[in-house]
């Protein structure tokens, strides 16, 4: 029998101002200390005061002023699309004309704003490239930039290395001497707070004297969904952007673009909440940038007329069904992988594993599904060409995967081409030949930095409900933008089963029973094909809202099947 998961209860305090029990656990098991840190109006955003934020914004207001041509240059996931399309929006209902965009394909021209891109982008004749969601670890692409007389302003969330890029301007929270307090703004989040710094630029300088100015505030429902998406830790900061974004979902008021995605992905519009954008419209964008083009992606977001949107999103879903079947067979590959690495090497903290038929767009989805499954930060990497392979990481809590390859890429110089990213996920190149090398120094970087205890499977849950009912699953579901850093809650208790089927394939079914009750709730454990032996257990679970045929009632996603109490 499989090792149970630990599972770990989160310690709770009185929140002064928090009426409710239940959410006063809740939020105090996340480190939320006074009433004031749930406050998500708009005013209580944080001022801008980025660092490049007023340089910029003159850059940009000075370009759109003067007709020059603007070209955004983005990232091809989620975030990459979302900010693209809110700084094309946005700067043509500030009356720009001259703003076009460009999403490098990254099978041809890999990330960030290289030389090859820079030579496409002249074709569009820019006097001024915007980069948005990368371009702070793009030396040479700005060099070759700076050649040709093309000016670049640089907007980015991405940890910068020791060189900074020689832009003309550069906005990134997670710069050197940057003040501002949020550093876990995502690509569109900063892409926002430049278009505040624009607009207050163009106002001050009489721009809107004959034109409407557009309210930002009707543009969050992308900085809602790329964040998301990014899941960049949601600190209060990013809470109040993706609160706003969502209540504009809700209340009808969102482009048609994310209205056909959630429809597609089977969510109501106006009950939209964070996972629906995670695991529904997420996915959907982020398919077209793994496996064909993001433009699809772009174009959707764009949208002017439901039918072009809806068209759009039909194209999405299809690529994303493609997605899955790709993933699954990758996923059968890699755990066949990972059982011939672990029966000789059952030490290893750090994991790599390549297979020569992996689709380069979906290797982060495969780490991300071993590393949950192993609780170990997981390089998967697809072969590119004879020589070349690209990894994406995915990493646990303890082991900040970017500086990880940065400590690894000082000891060797040369044994990577090209890294960057985040603490919990990062991309990567090597040579073929290198990746032997390359997995004992990930594994020795991983072993020395992970304790046992950092190592060890565990799951925080926010204890037991009395009365699992409608009523609960509305307040907990629906009162705070849950996400990476704000995680949604997680509950446990004692259940019989009393029905269980596989449906899907791939999926379990179940109805149960509360030990301390007569009541029985139907629940569904995702990626869970086998039927469970016992007919009483321990569940780890979540709350969710059931509406099928006019009909709402609750249910379980169940977490996980074995865990055990600590």
């Amino acid at each position: 029998m499989a090792k149970k998961r630990r599972l770990i209860r989160r310690s709770s305090d009185n929140i002064q101002g928090v009426a409710s029990p239940l959410m006063n656990r809740l939020y105090s098991g996340r480190g939320i200390s006074q009433a004031s840190e749930l406050e998500y109006d708009l005013a209580h955003l944080l001022p801008p005061n980025m660092r490049g934020l007023k340089d910029a914004s003159a850059l940009l207001g000075d370009a759109v002023v003067a007709a020059k041509q603007i070209l955004i240059v983005g990232d091809f996931d989620a975030d990459g699309a979302t900010s693209s399309v809110l700084m094309v929006s946005a700067l043509r209902a500030m009356g720009c004309n001259t703003v076009d965009y460009l999403v490098p394909n990254r099978f041809d021209y890999g990330y960030g704003l290289t030389p090859e891109i820079v030579e496409v982008a002249r074709e569009f004749n820019p006097a001024l490239i915007v980069t948005v969601d990368n371009g702070i670890s793009s030396i040479e692409g700005v060099a070759r930039a700076n050649r040709l007389g093309i000016d670049v302003l640089i907007t980015d969330h991405h940890l910068p290395g020791d060189e900074m890029p020689a832009a003309a301007a550069i906005v990134n929270p997670n710069q050197p001497s940057c003040t501002f307090a949020s550093k876990s703004l995502a690509g569109v989040g900063v892409a926002f707070y430049l278009l505040s710094g624009v607009r207050r630029w163009l106002g001050e300088s009489g721009w809107f004297e004959h034109r409407q100015a557009p309210n930002l505030a009707d543009y969050l429902d992308l900085v809602a969904l790329g964040t998301i998406a990014d899941v960049v830790p949601l600190d209060q900061n990013n809470r109040i952007l993706v609160n706003e974004g969502i209540r504009r979902i809700r209340a009808g008021r969102a482009r048609a673009g994310i209205n056909a995605l959630l429809q597609f992905s089977g969510s109501e519009l106006k009950d939209t909440n964070t996972r629906d954008l995670a695991f529904g419209v997420g996915p959907r964008l982020n398919a077209a940038g793994r496996l064909v083009d993001m433009s699809i992606g772009i174009e959707c977001l764009l949208a002017a007329s439901d039918d072009r949107a809806a068209e759009l999103a039909g194209v999405l879903n299809e690529i994303n069904s493609e997605r899955k079947e790709i993933e699954q067979d990758m996923k059968q590959q890699a755990e066949a992988a990972l059982a011939s690495v672990t029966e000789g090497q059952q030490s290893r903290v750090g994991i790599c594993l390549e297979h020569d038929d992996w689709h380069q767009g979906v290797v982060g989805i495969i780490a991300s599904r071993i590393k949950d499954k192993l609780h170990r930060p997981v390089i998967a990497f697809a072969k590119v060409s004879e020589t070349e392979l690209k990894g994406s990481a995915r990493s646990i809590r303890g082991f900040h995967i970017r500086d990880a390859l940065d400590a690894i890429a000082t000891r060797n110089p040369g044994l990577l081409s090209k890294f960057g990213g985040h603490a919990m996920a990062a991309g990567l190149s090597l040579a073929v030949g290198d990746l032997a090398k390359f997995s004992e120094e990930f594994d020795n970087e991983a072993r020395s930095a992970l304790s046992e205890a950092a190592l060890e499977n565990t799951l925080l849950s926010d204890g037991e409900i009395d009365d699992v009912n409608l009523q609960v699953a509305i307040e907990v579901v629906s009162s705070a933008p849950w996400g990476q850093g704000f995680p949604e809650p997680v509950f446990d208790g004692m259940f019989e089963v009393i029905e269980q089927r596989i449906v899907g394939e791939r999926h379990l079914k179940l109805k149960l029973r509360p030990i301390t009750s007569q009541q029985i709730i139907p629940a569904i454990a995702f990626n869970h094909p086998f039927l469970l032996e016992q007919r009483e257990l321990r569940l780890a679970y979540r709350l969710d809202i059931n509406r099928y045929r006019g009909l709402t009632s609750v249910q379980l996603i169940v977490e996980d099947t074995s865990v055990a109490l600590q």
